[in-house]
């Protein structure tokens, strides 16, 4: 099955994530990465990333903005100038607001931008369309 790379340091976000996805029917399992600096190694395959069938290459990933390490639009350059892996949907799962994130998230080509909702229940409705849109109703690039 297909998998989801979440890439936030927030552990209640992830766990709100995964009560989302769990409540909709989204069965892909959802590997979580903390920072930029693992995202850019799991994408990559190195490392601790590097046996391909327990880290597979994602189908989606949604990345924070604001990570340690290596920020969110650091890894989004990264994966849009990569062949192997540009053509990964990239979804922004941040709570930034600010216009040039957004324009600088979709200039490095994000094809999507979603600002977390600060309460509870709009954050895990808005998760589950995210789930929905991008792992039933999307048809990705092979």
């Amino acid at each position: 099955m297909e998998i989801i790379l979440y890439v936030e340091d927030d552990e209640n976000d992830v766990i709100f994530m995964r009560q989302a996805w769990k409540k909709t029917g989204v069965l892909n399992p959802l590997k979580v990465v903390t920072d930029g600096e693992q995202a850019m190694k799991y994408l990559s395959g190195e490392g601790q990333y590097a046996n391909r069938q327990e880290f597979p290459v994602p189908r989606l990933v949604l990345l924070d903005l604001k990570l340690p390490k290596v920020n969110g639009l650091e890894v989004l350059r990264l994966m849009k100038g990569d062949p192997h892996l540009r053509t990964i949907p990239v979804v922004m799962v941040t709570s930034s607001a600010e216009d040039p994130d957004i324009k600088a998230a979709y200039d490095l080509g994000a094809n999507g931008y979603v600002i977390k909702p600060v309460q509870f229940d709009a954050f895990m409705e808005a998760m589950s369309h995210l789930g929905i849109y991008w792992l039933m109703v999307n048809h990705p690039m092979k």
